[in-house]
């Protein structure tokens, strides 16, 4: 049976063109974000007791004179999206010229890395969303759709397991990790960052999941970060790691934490619980 053809008006056929439009855009959101934290804006923004002007940004911002007329606008697309909060400024004197002032808001606030911003359980994740907005991410993206269309088998293995990043990169995202450095140290930032986002809640709002433990397993637990938080939270658990020997090799021992070198496709250390 045929379907008949949908009526709209006018103004309902702008409105669905405005949201293609912001779908095909929506990139930028993740963009603008990435050149906030690489430019450190939140973190100056922070210094500045939480909220800064323009003027202010632009005297502790690593941005040229000839481009600063665009960090604005940078600013106030943030804000649009709720990454940071805009108000305009009244000044104190009368002949000086008004401005918007930028605000931190809950969600920017994940992003502040300076060391005296780790306090107060707030945790930094900037890291982790540089890594999830790196161009190895964008790039296996562009693969969805070839994957969807790719039986089991094509490619010499399973589609489950040739999956868009093995198509987009020749290889598997461990694989990859291992062979180029700076995609290698910006996971290894990005889950060092979660680690320490993660493991506050959880020493702070699960104490009673540790009390039957006296051993306990981090699996792909990086530098230890997790595994550390919790053995100082909770004395009586055994905390150890297990990781690459690339990663193991390069921490050292402190009698807190004991780290495991082994691939856990094959071997997970005995405990009581794996985290």
């Amino acid at each position: 049976m045929p379907v008949p053809p949908m009526t709209t008006t006018g103004a309902e056929h702008s409105q669905a063109e405005a949201e293609l439009w912001c779908h095909s855009f929506g990139y930028l959101k993740s963009m603008a974000l990435q050149c906030a934290i690489k430019l450190g804006i939140p973190n100056a923004i922070h210094r500045r007791g939480g909220a800064a002007s323009l003027s202010e940004l632009h005297a502790c911002i690593p941005v040229t004179a000839s481009k600063r007329p665009c960090l604005s606008r940078i600013l106030t697309f943030l804000a649009a999206t709720g990454i940071s909060r805009e108000e305009e400024e009244i000044p104190e004197d009368a002949l000086a010229a008004a401005g918007p002032r930028y605000h931190l808001t809950a969600a920017s606030r994940l992003l502040v890395d300076d060391d005296d911003a780790k306090g107060g359980g707030r945790g930094c994740v900037a890291q982790l969303f540089i890594l999830c907005s790196s161009p190895s991410y964008f790039t296996a993206s562009q693969h969805l759709d070839e994957w969807l269309q790719q039986e089991d088998g094509d490619g010499g293995a399973p589609a489950a397991v040739r999956m868009p990043f093995t198509m987009a990169h020749g290889a598997g995202f461990y694989d990859v990790v291992r062979r180029d450095a700076a995609f290698g140290v910006c996971f290894d930032e990005a889950m060092g960052s979660d680690s320490r986002f993660v493991a506050d809640i959880v020493v702070r709002e699960c104490g009673e999941v540790f009390a039957g433990l006296t051993s306990l397993v981090d699996v792909g637990g990086n530098n230890g970060t997790t595994a550390w938080a919790i053995a100082k939270a909770f004395p009586h658990v055994r905390c150890s790691v297990l990781e690459l020997p690339r990663v193991v090799d390069a921490m050292p021992a402190d009698g807190t934490v004991e780290f495991v070198a082994g691939d856990m496709m094959k071997f997970i250390p005995p405990a009581d619980a794996v985290f």
